[in-house]
């Protein structure tokens, strides 16, 4: 049995996680970049002058989105190794919140990025 296995799974799972929610903003902003090309397409093709013609916020967007997904990779893999460091250690350490703070920061950011698109959007309309 390995030692410490439960600690090694739970960070492990933390750490699938983080991925899988950065995977889903990746997605997330390649698809608000492919819908505003639509829109784009949709206009030339369908409006003919008719439909008022979008900003490129949806590229912004969307590029904005993939690379917040790409930050939350970089920072989880950080968290994970620490973390599987500290678990190896064989001293006690105190809990650094140093690293809720920064993922706290980064979807606060995500959070206020979103907001901004949808005032903006909705101006638009």
């Amino acid at each position: 049995m390995i030692k410490q296995f439960n600690d090694f799974a739970a960070n492990e799972r933390t750490y699938l996680a983080w991925l899988r929610t950065a995977l889903a903003l990746i997605a997330f902003g390649f698809m608000l970049e492919r819908f505003d090309l639509f829109l784009k397409m949709f206009e030339k093709t369908v409006g003919e002058g008719r439909i008022p013609a979008t900003g490129s916020v949806g590229r912004e967007a969307g590029i904005g989105m993939v690379s917040m997904g790409l930050l939350v990779i970089l920072l989880s893999t950080g968290r994970f190794m620490s973390t599987t460091k500290r678990i190896r250690s064989e001293s006690v350490q105190p809990y650094d919140t140093r690293g809720v703070l920064v993922m706290g920061g980064v979807f606060f950011i995500l959070a206020l990025f979103i907001l901004l698109y949808v005032s903006k959007i909705l101006t638009t309309v």
